[in-house]
């Protein structure tokens, strides 16, 4: 195996054991998981708390069923809800609700939490290399994300 592909490789075992800290840690406090705090996070970011489906799903990386699929259990919470747009009934917006933006907080704080015991210690060199690591990610397409960066 190249080397590239063995970095490759590290990057997403890297990638898989991070979402399952931050799963574990947010369904046990909150009932929900890292995916859905990433749906939660770009909503509270939109303007008026509310994306287009479509929008939405461009802005996470996956299908608009996957989105819709996302949103069911959401909704069912009561964190999200679907609104019509008023002149076109093809488009569909998902919205947070008040206790959505509510416990939105509290479940960053829980990640914030998670963040900082993932990077704590000094092998990430006082901070040098985590801005370091941020660097590549960022050069690797990593740059954007659903409002979890540094910053």
């Amino acid at each position: 195996m190249s080397e590239a592909l063995e970095l490759s490789l590290k990057l997403v075992r890297a990638q898989t054991a991070l979402v399952r800290r931050f799963d574990a840690r947010l369904s046990g406090l909150h009932g929900v998981s890292f995916a859905d705090l990433m749906v939660l996070i770009q909503l509270g970011r939109a303007q008026g708390g509310r994306m287009r489906r479509v929008d939405l799903a461009q802005a996470l990386g996956l299908s608009a069923s996957g989105v819709t699929r996302g949103l069911v259990p959401l909704e069912r919470i009561g964190l999200v809800v679907r609104e019509p747009d008023p002149r076109d009934a093809r488009v569909a917006y998902a919205a947070l609700t008040a206790t959505g933006r509510e416990r939105l907080v509290d479940m960053l704080a829980t990640a914030e939490e998670v963040a900082d015991d993932v990077f704590a210690g000094d092998r990430w060199g006082g901070g040098g290399g985590i801005d370091q690591l941020s660097e590549l990610l960022a050069a690797l397409g990593g740059g954007e994300s659903a409002g979890l960066g540094r910053g």
